[in-house]
C-alpha cells in the first residue's frame, strides 16, 4: 500500500521517521493521522520516541532488518525503541546515520567519507557488505535514494554508473525519480519497507505511480 502523508504539514517526512520490517519509529509530536498512515502503509508496529532528544529521528537512525545505527547522542533510554535490533552508536563526525547511510537486507552504501572503523562496525552490524560512494554526485545518500528489499528509488541526476551499482549491491532494480513536487531528495520524502510506503504531502500522483512500480507496491 502507497500512501501519502506529512508530519505536522511538513513533506519531508523520511527526516522524521524510520521503520524497517517489523517496526517504525516517529516523533514524539506526531498526530494520530501520521501514525496511522505509517503503520498501516507499511503494516509495522509503530511507537513514538526521540533520537538525540530531537524528532529527527529518519536523518539520525538507519536500519535494516538486523540492526539500527544511531547517532552517538542518542541516550540509552532512547535506544529502548529497538528492543529486536543490534544497535551501534556511530562514533564518527558524520553521525546522522539516515542522511549518509543506505542499506537494506543484501547491502549498504555509505558516504565516503566515513572512516574505516565505521564501515567495519556498520558490515558486522548489517550483516551485509558496506560500500562507500555517491549518487547523483552526493555524499549523503540516505538523502537522495530510498532501498527497500523490493526496490531502489534515487535521485534523477543519478548516472547509469549509478544505477549499476547501487542494482549489483542492493540486489534490486533502482529508478530514478523526484517526490514532493519535484524534490531530489527522495530518501527525505519517503518511509517505506518491503511492504508498503508513505511519501510526502506534495507528491504528485505521477511521482506516486513511479514509487509503486519501483518499490513494487501494490495497491
Amino acid at each position: 500500500m502507497l500512501r501519502v502523508s506529512s508530519y505536522n504539514g511538513v513533506e519531508f517526512i523520511g527526516v522524521y521517521a524510520v521503520a524497517n520490517e517489523e517496526m517504525a519509529l516517529l516523533p514524539m509530536d506526531s498526530d494520530g493521522r501520521f501514525q496511522e498512515d505509517i503503520s498501516s502503509a507499511l503494516a509495522v508496529s509503530s511507537a513514538r520516541g526521540t533520537i538525540a532528544s530531537t524528532n529527527l529521528i529518519g536523518s539520525l537512525v538507519a536500519m535494516n532488518s538486523y540492526g539500527a545505527a544511531v547517532t552517538n547522542f542518542a541516550t540509552d533510554e532512547e535506544l529502548k525503541a529497538f528492543p529486536k535490533l543490534q544497535v551501534l552508536r556511530v562514533e564518527d563526525r558524520l553521525n546522522a546515520c539516515g542522511n549518509n547511510i543506505l542499506v537494506n537486507d543484501h547491502g549498504c552504501l555509505v558516504n565516503p567519507e566515513l572512516d574505516d572503523t565505521t564501515v567495519h562496525a556498520l558490515e558486522e552490524l548489517f550483516d551485509v557488505e558496506v560500500l562507500r560512494g555517491t549518487v547523483a554526485e552526493q555524499n549523503t545518500v540516505g538523502s537522495v535514494c530510498k532501498v527497500t528489499n523490493k526496490g531502489l528509488i534515487c535521485h534523477p541526476a543519478s548516472s547509469e554508473d549509478d544505477l549499476r551499482m547501487l542494482k549489483d549491491l542492493f540486489k534490486v532494480t533502482p529508478r530514478i525519480t523526484t517526490l514532493n513536487y519535484g524534490s531530489p531528495y527522495v530518501g527525505a520524502s519517503i518511509v517505506a519497507n518491503s511492504k508498503g510506503g508513505v511519501v510526502g504531502s506534495r507528491s504528485t500522483p505521477i511521482e506516486q505511480g513511479r514509487v509503486e512500480e519501483a518499490l513494487d507496491i501494490i495497491g
